[in-house]
């Protein structure tokens, strides 16, 4: 890929947020999240690629959503895979919560895990522990390994997992192993990356969420040097049926961080939409400015840029008020 893509994506997702932040704490998630998949796809048009979305929150019937196989980008340049959730967050963003965000990973074509939008078991950890976690482990042999790899005390390990009902008996075995459990309601793409940040003192990330967020926070995870195993998890006939249809003849096979996002490049890029752990959200300043603050990495080099951007919003034709 070339790597002038990396800040051409981030202006993607400063698009989304930008949209998407004007329906903050309003109570109408399909009105933020059709706003973020708008400016998004607007965007798109403008980057220099030749994208294909192989996995995301839509399929082809379910628009206004990037759908999977949704072809993005200007028609010229490199050959890609997309990822994308152009509002990780939309109950988020409705209630006026934190954490919200506007996300996209990108890889040469072929590299991106190809699967429909359904559910899927994740681990992810950072550096230290990279390569010895697995997601058949049970909790408790995790919890020490992450323990000893980073140094800690069983009883200061911090384990990220979104609070579910699905989660309650893992939440209590952990709590038992006497780990620490820090809980989340929505957004499990920064809750994954938190794992190889260290100043967000998140040391494991365990639980079932979706997948397009799982490929996407691989990418992420692979320009920090953490780690992540997966699974898909389909619930009937059908789900079986399209991972076959997309390539996957054991659509309950353990995925490695590899084949999530295969190869040795990847770009992640974020922004932030309501301000949380990893980003701070968009910040409307009066006078028509607002100020967006974004991350972007890539895994071939390791490099991670961190860019505050300030916007004139009478100049952005993608722009609708809900007023």
């Amino acid at each position: 890929m070339e790597r002038e893509l990396a800040l051409e994506i981030v202006r993607v997702t400063e698009a989304a947020a930008l949209a998407s932040a004007q329906w903050l704490g309003r109570g109408k998630k399909n009105e933020a999240d059709g706003a973020a998949t708008a400016a998004m796809r607007s965007m798109f048009d403008t980057v220099n690629c030749r994208g294909t979305v192989v996995i995301g929150e839509g399929e082809l019937d379910e628009a206004p959503m990037l759908y999977i196989g949704e072809e993005v980008g200007s028609g010229h340049g490199p050959v890609v895979d997309i990822a994308v959730d152009p509002l990780e967050g939309t109950s988020i963003v409705a209630k006026g919560h934190p954490n919200a965000m506007a996300v996209i990973a990108i890889g040469d074509k072929g590299t991106l895990l190809h699967a429909p939008d359904m559910y899927m078991e994740k681990i992810a950890v950072g550096p230290k522990a990279a390569g010895l976690v697995r997601i058949d482990d049970p909790i408790e042999k995790t919890i020490d390994i992450v323990a000893k790899m980073t140094n800690k005390r069983v009883h200061d390990v911090t384990v990220i997992i979104q609070e579910r009902e699905r989660h309650a008996e893992l939440i209590e075995r952990i709590r038992l192993k006497g780990a620490r459990v820090k809980l989340f309601g929505d957004g499990d793409v920064g809750a994954s990356i938190a794992t190889a940040l260290p100043h967000t003192g998140i040391d494991l990330f365990v639980g079932t969420g979706g997948a397009p967020e799982g490929v996407i926070s691989a990418a992420a995870l692979k320009a920090l040097g953490g780690d992540m195993q997966a699974r898909l998890v389909p619930m009937n006939e059908e789900e079986y049926e399209r991972c076959r249809q997309m390539g996957l003849e054991d659509p309950r096979q353990v995925l490695t961080l590899d084949d999530l996002v295969r190869g040795d490049d990847a770009i992640f890029a974020a922004t932030g939409v309501s301000s949380g752990e990893l980003l701070s959200g968009v910040r409307f300043l009066g006078g028509d400015q607002a100020e967006t603050d974004s991350i972007v990495m890539r895994a071939k080099t390791g490099t991670v840029r961190y860019i505050k951007t300030l916007h004139r919003l009478d100049k952005k034709p993608y722009l609708h008020t809900n007023e």
